[in-house]
């Protein structure tokens, strides 16, 4: 039943809370514990807002079932393993998405005599200015995330990235906003990868992935000869390594694009938009190991080889500059609406 305003919705709840909240909460055990998050649940959505680790969200199930991946290691707080090398992997949980960045991308790297460890530190940066919030907005309640993580080092980089997350009630989808800022007095490089994972059941041999790509190459030996079935995920197989294509991708004339990810079997999508206006890059990780068992579908601002690898050509932002994605992640629910989303998508690319 859709009711399209506060005050009738208010006769069947006094509460709203008992369909759509955001609570902050803590964690207890493991490596977990203390560890901050909210929260989220907005009708048949659920999912964890990592206060304590950039806003990431780490768990999203729609209708109790799991979309996201949660890596070997599980949850865990901040620790000794987050910044040290490939130690790394022992702290990536995965989770819808996490973010990658911001002085590298890609593997540890020494630069100049600073270390750059995987996929940077923002990742693993707790939020200040926290703000939780669930209001009625004329006849819509919105739930709201927002905060600000900074990287920085005496006499280094002064990064700034402020987000919010938000979704409205009786919707199927929640918008990411990411604004970026160099408060420092110098240029400063800004690498940014979005690793957004995708895990079981959602992700099983069934699953497909609508990629508007129009070039793929593969990142290394180990992904060659498996480009065509990108758009195919496969049963789990021992020992396998993991693949890394990096596509070119197409766009409409706004620059707007988008994939999709679809498990038939489950009646159950995900779509994930966003502007190419300063994500120009886009990565697929696919993983097919046993245990490891996972796909990420990742928009960039550079290239997965990492700060090395690029040099002087990093993007960088001048002193004060500012940069803003909006990614917008939108469950479809049923035939109807994943083979709608489908058409739309062939038509557009």
């Amino acid at each position: 039943m859709q009711i399209s305003n506060k005050k009738d919705l208010m006769k069947y709840a006094g509460s709203l809370q008992q369909a759509a909240y955001v609570r902050p909460i803590a964690y207890e055990e493991g490596r977990s514990k203390n560890l901050k998050a909210f929260d989220v649940k907005n009708g048949k959505i659920s999912m964890r807002v990592l206060a304590d680790k950039c806003l990431d969200v780490s768990e999203f199930s729609y209708a109790g079932v799991n979309i996201s991946f949660l890596s070997k290691p599980g949850l865990q707080g901040l620790g000794h393993y987050d910044t040290n090398g490939l130690e790394a992997q022992r702290s990536i949980m995965g989770g819808l998405f996490f973010t990658a960045g911001l002085e590298n991308i890609g593997a540890p790297c020494n630069v100049g005599g600073n270390d750059y460890p995987m996929h940077g530190r923002i990742r693993t940066t707790p939020a200040e200015h926290l703000s939780g919030d669930a209001c009625w907005l004329g006849d819509e309640y919105h739930l709201k995330i927002s905060g600000e993580m900074r990287e920085s080092a005496l006499f280094g980089e002064n990064l700034v990235l402020r987000r919010s997350i938000e979704t409205i009630y009786g919707e199927k989808s929640f918008t990411l906003t990411d604004e970026f800022e160099n408060e420092s007095f110098r240029d400063e490089p800004l690498m940014l990868l979005y690793h957004i994972n995708m895990g079981w059941p959602f992700l099983n041999e069934n699953t497909r992935f609508y990629i508007p790509t129009e070039k793929i190459t593969p990142r290394n030996d180990d992904a060659k000869g498996h480009e065509d079935r990108y758009n195919l995920m496969e049963a789990p197989k021992d020992n396998e390594p993991e693949y890394v294509f990096i596509h070119e991708i197409k766009a409409d004339a706004n620059d707007d694009t988008e994939v999709i990810a679809v498990n038939p079997d489950l009646k159950l999508g995900l779509k994930i938009s966003w502007n190419k206006k300063y994500l120009p890059h886009f990565m697929q990780w696919k993983s097919i190991a046993s245990g490891d068992y996972v796909v990420g579908l990742e928009p960039a601002n550079s290239l997965v080889h990492g700060r090395a690898w690029y040099g002087e050509k990093v993007h960088k932002l001048a002193p004060f500059e500012k940069e803003k994605n909006i990614l917008k992640f939108t469950v479809l629910d049923g035939e109807n609406e994943i083979n709608e989303a489908i058409t739309a998508f062939e038509n557009k690319f």
